[in-house]
């Protein structure tokens, strides 16, 4: 009976002594490629130390390095030198997505996204000089966030842009620090959400919201006292999809019961060029879709309302939180009907033939799209009553900003209407 034991053990012994080989090589190998890992990134900076430092000190600093997140993860391996530097890969959202998939798959559903496309929509972005668009100083600077397809690269590059600005996460996350704590700080936000058409910075930093976080901010205020910044409201559980309910242009579907209401939006979404002036649907309603910037249904709406809803009864009750967004939605509705008159003045103007259709037009009724190319003096003060007045007079409303809301906002819409109203009897008597 001693064989069969002995024997059992011998095949036992055996099996140890193989999985001990198996993994002596194993961690032999893995030693030689961490070894030949750490000799690459130690190269990488060793030149960079020399060529770029501050890039080396914000990576030294960063999750990624004490991760051993290395340069050759986001950027391959082919640059070896200061002859390849075209070798060097410029990471896309695919390529954050490898360590961070939740982040971006949130991402790529949400506005950001698409604002690459919703740039290069508008009818007369491509005569913008392209420093500006695909060079990233003007209107690129910040809708470079967008994703970029395969066309869009190879576009800019036979530009004379050689493909940065690609990875959109960095917009926020800085590099190459990358940091989790700097994009969760408003002040990530302001670089975009400032200026001419979309001032949210301005309002929010001098609201009470923006007043009280940018005090905890300096201590003055404790750390957990109450006080929202944009995250807060906009990206609610650190989801990076970053929608609202009433979406950059706040028009939405299915139209209001309010009649007048609903005649005013049925006109602007003319102005908009997604319905034409029969009032049926253009192409162009396809790109409003593809690039999500307006809710299409009550329930898309009502998804997003009831999101921020959530958000404010944090600090207020239900029936303030929910009178307060209501009052938004009002101010939508009163700047929508001065913006609907004017509209309505400017495009008699085409159909009584005093305007003459311009050749890049689709028809003879003003392009709200076309901004500051717009042909005429009367389309450029409509152009900014529409995307910087009611912008205000509704984004001053959500943002808690009285100022902003009457002053800067429907105070000059008023004031708009007006001069438009003027300038179109001068035309008319001098048409006569």
């Amino acid at each position: 009976m001693r064989q069969p034991v002995t024997s059992k053990i011998m095949m036992f012994a055996a099996a140890v002594v193989l999985l001990v080989v198996v993994v002596e090589i194993a961690r032999s190998q893995t030693a030689k490629q961490t070894k030949a890992t750490a000799k690459a990134t130690s190269t990488c900076v060793q030149c960079h130390k020399t060529v770029t430092p501050q890039i080396v000190v914000d990576w030294s600093l960063s999750q990624h390095s004490k991760n051993e997140v290395d340069c050759s993860d986001c950027h391959g391996s082919e640059h070896k030198s200061a002859s390849d530097v075209a070798k060097a890969k410029i990471p896309t959202p695919d390529t954050c997505a490898t360590c961070h998939p939740t982040q971006v798959g949130q991402f790529k559903k949400g506005k950001h996204a698409h604002a690459w496309a919703a740039m290069k929509a508008m009818p007369t972005a491509h005569w913008q000089p392209m420093a500006l668009t695909e060079g990233m100083k003007g209107c690129g600077g910040c809708h470079k966030i967008g994703l970029k397809s395969e066309a869009d690269i190879r576009e800019m590059k036979k530009a004379g842009d050689v493909g940065f600005g690609l990875a959109s996460c960095d917009a926020c996350h800085t590099r190459h620090l990358f940091s989790k704590e700097e994009a969760r700080q408003p002040q990530a936000c302001q670089t975009c959400h400032m200026g001419f058409d979309h001032p949210q910075w301005e309002m929010y930093s001098a609201s009470k919201h923006g007043v009280r976080y940018l005090l905890k901010q300096n201590k003055t205020l404790p750390a957990n006292a109450a006080a929202p910044k944009c995250q807060t409201c906009h990206m609610q559980n650190g989801n990076h999809e970053v929608r609202t309910a009433w979406g950059f242009l706040a028009v939405r579907l299915p139209l209001p019961e309010d009649k007048q209401w609903a005649e005013d939006r049925v006109t602007i979404l003319q102005a908009l060029g997604v319905l034409d002036p029969e009032g049926k649907p253009t192409a162009r309603l396809d790109v409003v879709k593809a690039a999500d910037v307006a809710r299409l249904t009550q329930e898309d709406w009502q998804k997003e309302r009831d999101k921020m809803l959530k958000t404010c009864t944090q600090c207020h009750s239900r029936t303030f939180a929910k009178g307060e967004l209501e009052k938004g939605d009002r101010m939508i509705k009163e700047a929508d009907h001065l913006l609907a008159e004017a509209i309505r003045i400017v495009a008699g103007l085409y159909r009584d033939g005093i305007l003459k259709k311009p050749q890049s037009y689709a028809h003879a009724f003003p392009d709200l799209l076309t901004f500051h190319d717009a042909p005429t003096p009367i389309e450029q003060k409509l152009f900014v009553m529409f995307l910087e007045h009611r912008m205000r007079t509704f984004q001053g409303t959500f943002h808690a900003n009285p100022d902003y809301a009457l002053w800067y906002g429907w105070s000059e819409m008023v004031r708009d209407l007006s001069e438009i109203k003027a300038m179109a009897e001068d035309l008319r008597a001098k048409h006569r």
